[in-house]
């Protein structure tokens, strides 16, 4: 909001002073009011989602990190709703805390703003370990960062996992492939990964804590779970997230033009994240060491998926080409064998039934962000 004062402006008229002053101080008012709203709305009491409460045989205390991100919050939902205690370690990078507001003051939840890559000391029976940024945009703005994330922090969950005798599920990722030789890409294929490109801080990053996962399992029995995590979408997305589905979903809303890598014949395989919370749920829960793929095995062009989109949206986006990003994987599919026959798992949400809601979710998104945006135009008009 512009702090101006009425003597800024230069006004051609007494009557075009004074009302430019009026607006002023209506907007001064309009501020205060908006802020002693937030202050009663504190003071109201919150009401949250029925939690079941358990025993103290059943229940445990889980610690999330990256718990204010897209994934990790989804995460703290289902744990929340099963009853359980959960720590929520977020260093605010990527991660919201709107995300995770509707749980803060609840007896079972606790929220620690906290770098992973610094050591932490908690008494928990779990640990999910997911804080790292996910989207290219996002893990190269700071890749040396990025490399610490899944090194540094990565040691230091297992250490804590260790002195307090918890399992431990690394959040992995299908960049551990590369741009796969195999296809489908199973658990067994090692992956063809160029170490000194844009894309190695989080691919190398992944491979070399899935490495220290390991040795701290062989070496001190520590119990381990790898997910490797192929492209997922859904609510709580970031709007400038960079991934394809968001990036396809609110230039369409926007009406803009579709942005489509190289030819767009590369392909992908989507999944909700509803999915693949049940999924690390159930690999939590399993006795399964070993890296296990958690994905959707259907198989989609980008062309495909953003003619899908566009269509779900409607409007007239266009599709524009443009140069493709070094090291873009060409093929990227999931063999999810080894999570049907060892979790019981497998995707069960459609694509065009997980794109609808994550449509409606944008549309409230991009509705603020151009309110915002409106609002703050017209604070620098005056």
């Amino acid at each position: 909001m512009s702090t101006n004062s009425t003597e800024d402006y230069d006004c051609s008229s007494e009557s075009t002073c004074l009302l430019k002053a009026e607006l002023e101080i209506a907007l001064r008012r309009i501020s205060e009011i908006e802020e002693k709203l937030e202050e009663l709305d504190m003071q109201i009491p919150k009401k949250y989602a029925d939690v079941p409460r358990l025993n103290y045989l059943r229940k445990k205390r889980i610690l999330v990190t990256g718990g204010a991100g897209f994934v990790g919050s989804h995460l703290v939902d289902a744990l929340m709703l099963q009853g359980h205690e959960v720590i929520v370690v977020d260093n605010f990078f990527t991660g919201r805390k709107q995300n995770i507001a509707h749980w803060i003051g609840h007896e079972n939840f606790d929220l620690i703003r906290h770098d992973v890559i610094n050591p932490l000391f908690v008494e928990v029976d779990q640990i999910y370990h997911l804080a790292c940024p996910a989207s290219p945009p996002h893990y190269m703005q700071d890749s040396v960062k990025t490399i610490k994330v899944n090194t540094l922090g990565t040691i230091n969950m297992l250490e804590l996992a260790q002195r307090v005798n918890a399992t431990i599920l690394l959040a992995s990722t299908s960049e551990v492939y590369g741009d796969p030789e195999e296809h489908p890409q199973s658990e067994t294929y090692w992956g063809n990964v160029n170490p000194i490109g844009p894309r190695a801080c989080y691919n190398e990053g992944k491979r070399a804590a899935e490495s220290l996962a390991h040795v701290y399992s062989q070496r001190n029995n520590l119990n381990i779970r790898i997910a490797r995590i192929f492209n997922t979408f859904g609510p709580r997305m970031h709007i400038n997230d960079g991934r394809v589905a968001s990036n396809f979903i609110v230039q369409a809303l926007q009406e803009r033009s579709l942005t489509v890598y190289g030819t767009g014949n590369q392909t992908r395989s989507f999944m909700y994240v509803s999915d693949l919370v049940e999924g690390l749920i159930a690999l939590m829960e399993s006795s399964y060491s070993s890296p296990v793929n958690i994905g959707n095995p259907i198989e989609f062009t980008i062309n495909e998926f953003a003619s899908i989109i566009r269509q779900l949206v409607g409007g007239g986006s266009q599709i524009d080409h443009v140069e493709e990003p070094q090291d873009d994987p060409r093929k990227r599919k999931p063999d999810i064998t080894r999570a049907r026959r060892c979790l019981k798992w497998e995707p069960k949400v459609s694509l065009i039934v997980g794109l609808q809601k994550t449509i409606d979710y944008f549309k409230r998104e991009v509705k603020m962000f151009n309110l915002q945006l409106s609002k703050s135009a017209n604070c620098t008009s005056l």
